[in-house]
């Protein structure tokens, strides 16, 4: 069985990271044992040596999209494969989609984590997004693929029922009479077309992991299907009534998208309940972590390796810790001082807080508020002693 993060496995690890081959020395005369058994030495010596000194490089990703605004310019995006490329410069107007779907995504996966230690942080200027975090193969790595994955789904499937993209329009499949638990209805109206959403999705944001091949690949493969999944799990029937009266003698249905909140809340859940894996032998599927681990199915989320520490500033893991994090002194969950703070303790600022209120409505049309101010209590979560920053670094 193959482990990422294992010592067997190290010259793999770099190969995914690096994403660049090791050389291969040239053939050399035969020696004697001792000679050839000094030389493997010596060349595993120098492997070792390349990947503890050598700094894994972090791919950066087509989700730098949502940060060019309109101005996406297939050849200036870092991080496409030339797939992605070929797709990006033939269908602009759905690589603007993209890129509001990945602002879409970006700040409902914030949204999902903003009263944890990882709060889904993005580095500005940054073509990696998400800065070195990504690199491990963790359950936050898992989350923010499903969620990248889905949010490209969700954009274009709405593009195409708006009528913002001239490739696509609504569901060409919701046709004729069908039914459910209230009776015989007929399609009409515009239904959401989740099928071109799912079937371009798949081609661009699958591109690079398909043409990778490793156990990270394959993982993120796994994720990004779960949360292109997701997106059909949330899809809803919405129906217009006709008849005397509006009677509902006959209806008119057709399928629509959810808010992409219901999709967010359930790949948090799922996020809760991942499932740690190891690659098998073939790198072709996935088994459990250890002996009594459950079995992953193609609706969990699924990772490698453990998290980092976030409670601490670490460069090198992507943690940029909880110093100067806001927290709830009363709260006991994961927002609650004690928990964000990771035992260190808080700080306590008195600041004044502005904001709108004894609103009225004055006719016609206005809407007038007060300016009410109020003293507040801020705590932050101090910062770790210099005794156990050196520990940790």
């Amino acid at each position: 069985m193959l482990r990422p993060g294992g010592a067997e496995e190290a010259a793999q690890l770099y190969t995914r990271r690096a994403r660049a081959p090791v050389p291969v020395p040239s053939p050399r005369p035969a020696a004697p044992d001792g000679s050839r058994a000094s030389a493997r030495l010596g060349l595993a010596c120098l492997l070792l040596l390349l990947l503890l000194t050598l700094p894994a490089r972090v791919d950066t990703s087509w989700w730098y999209i949502g940060a060019l605004g309109a101005r996406v310019i297939c050849d200036n995006i870092p991080g496409l494969v030339s797939r992605q490329r070929q797709l990006c410069q033939r269908y602009p107007d759905i690589m603007r989609s993209v890129g509001e779907g990945a602002r879409e995504w970006i700040r409902e996966c914030q949204h999902q984590f903003r009263h944890h230690r990882w709060n889904c942080t993005t580095v500005d200027r940054d073509h990696t997004v998400f800065g070195r975090v990504m690199l491990r193969s963790s359950r936050e790595a898992a989350f923010v693929y499903a969620i990248s994955s889905a949010g490209v789904v969700h954009a274009i499937t709405r593009a195409c029922s708006q009528g913002e993209l001239s490739v696509c329009s609504c569901d060409p499949y919701t046709r004729g009479r069908h039914h459910d638990q209230r009776g015989d209805f007929d399609w009409g109206g515009c239904s959401d077309n989740i099928h071109y959403g799912v079937r371009f999705a798949k081609a661009f944001v699958d591109a690079k992991e398909k043409r990778l091949k490793d156990a990270r690949a394959l993982m993120n493969l796994h994720n990004n299907r779960c949360g292109r999944t997701a997106v059909r799990r949330f899809l809803k029937l919405e129906c217009k009534c006709h008849g005397v009266s509006g009677s509902c003698t006959l209806r008119t249905c057709w399928r629509a998208l959810s808010d992409f909140r219901r999709t967010g809340d359930y790949l948090r859940r799922r996020y809760d309940g991942a499932v740690q894996v190891m690659a098998t032998q073939d790198g072709a599927n996935f088994t459990a972590a250890r002996q009594g681990y459950r079995r992953a199915t193609r609706t969990d989320l699924v990772y490698f390796d453990n998290s980092p520490d976030y409670c601490v500033l670490d460069k090198a893991a992507g943690s940029l810790g909880t110093a100067g994090r806001v927290c709830s002194k009363t709260s006991k969950g994961t927002d609650g001082c004690e928990i964000m703070c990771c035992g260190r303790g808080y700080d306590t600022t008195r600041v004044t807080r502005v904001t709108q209120c004894e609103c009225k409505f004055h006719w016609c049309c206005a809407v007038r508020c007060k300016e009410c101010r109020d003293i507040v209590d801020v705590h932050t979560c101090k910062a770790p002693k210099k005794a156990e920053w050196q520990d940790q670094t």
